[in-house]
């Protein structure tokens, strides 16, 4: 089923979404101070490609400076790739296929605004291993 929603994903959005990312990565590896923002953004847009099966958990580790890029990316990217979070998922509820990619949209949006302090993980992974994601709620 997995892959199935990842497909029908890719066609639909993730791609588009995809290339998003890889601008905005783009753009910040081009300023040499940016390049962390550049990494953060090539990170996401490797989950935007390919979003079901995977997870968004919290860094252990991540302290003020994660906060103060959070920031800082909010401001400068990550507000407008909500926008376009917020615009596909308006697009995609339209249809009833494409409700569950709306909701999924919805739910990229936390890691969208604020992506530092994060690491995506495989759903299998975090169902082995719970204890050692204490940022994710189960």
């Amino acid at each position: 089923m997995r892959l199935l929603l990842n497909i029908i994903w890719l066609v639909l959005s993730g791609f588009w979404l995809f290339c998003g990312y890889v601008l905005a990565g783009i753009i910040a590896y081009i300023f040499i101070v940016t390049i962390p923002f550049g990494v953060a953004s090539f990170r996401v847009a490797g989950y935007v490609l390919w979003p079901f099966g995977r997870e968004v958990v919290a860094a252990p580790g991540a302290g003020v400076g994660s906060g103060i890029g959070n920031v800082i990316w909010f401001l400068v990217a990550g507000l407008w790739l909500a926008l376009g979070h917020i615009a596909t998922a308006f697009l995609l509820a339209i249809t009833v296929i494409g409700l569950p990619l709306a909701w999924a949209n919805l739910k990229l949006i936390p890691v969208t605004c604020f992506p530092f302090g994060k690491r995506v993980v495989t759903s299998r992974d975090l169902a082995h291993a719970p204890v050692h994601y204490p940022g994710y709620a189960q």
